[in-house]
């Protein structure tokens, strides 16, 4: 009885949904559209400031409620990482039409997640749909998340905005670093898994 009340329990966790860590990654992905308005509309950067901030403490905030209230799920599984790299795509790109970052800026970090895209195919031949997070996936996403915020500020005059855009700068050389030491991880962990995993037969009906 203890067994199958466990089995129960991990199918529950599995299919919920409104939990308070999912609402906060559509929290984020909302937050992705104004971004991008206030950046290349009004050219409101203070806002745009404040939207990027939001998303770093909800993208904190989401995983240790999931932990600390033990609201993990397969949808939230998704929807963090997902959430991640699109908040990296708006803003990158955002940065990016304002001439804040040049653009092979803008194209080198979501290549990284074109490549990987290109692999779920494989994955999904051995059963899988994605691998973990990894650790370093989510290092070089913290220093991002400080990277923007202080490149946005650097995008003006006065020694505060050269040493913000100092500080930006060394943040984004790492994450961009980070960000991609992990995605070989992630390929080097895909041909492990070729190498020592089964091909999935998947029957037709």
């Amino acid at each position: 009885m203890k067994v199958q009340a466990e089995v129960a329990d991990e199918a529950t966790r599995d299919t919920r949904v409104w939990t308070v860590p999912n609402a906060l990654s559509i929290v984020r992905l909302l937050g992705l559209p104004l971004f991008l308005w206030l950046v290349l509309g009004p050219h409101a950067d203070g806002w745009a400031l404040g939207v990027l901030m939001v998303s770093g403490i909800t993208d904190y905030l989401d995983g240790y409620l999931a932990r600390r209230l033990d609201q993990a799920s397969r949808l939230g599984q998704i929807l963090d990482p997902v959430a991640d790299r699109l908040y990296i795509l708006a803003v990158v790109i955002g940065l990016a039409l304002r001439d804040i970052v040049p653009w092979w800026f803008a194209i080198i970090l979501p290549l990284r997640d074109v490549l990987l895209w290109g692999l779920v195919p494989v994955l999904r031949t051995r059963g899988y749909s994605a691998l973990p997070v990894h650790f370093l996936g989510k290092a070089a996403t913290f220093n991002l998340l400080y990277a923007f915020p202080l490149l946005l500020l650097g995008d003006g005059s006065g020694s505060a905005a050269t040493l913000a855009k100092v500080f930006g700068w060394a943040f984004a050389g790492w994450g961009i670093s980070l960000y991609w030491w992990a995605g070989i991880l992630y390929a080097y962990q895909v041909y492990k898994l070729v190498k020592t995993t089964e091909r999935r037969v998947v029957a037709h009906g």
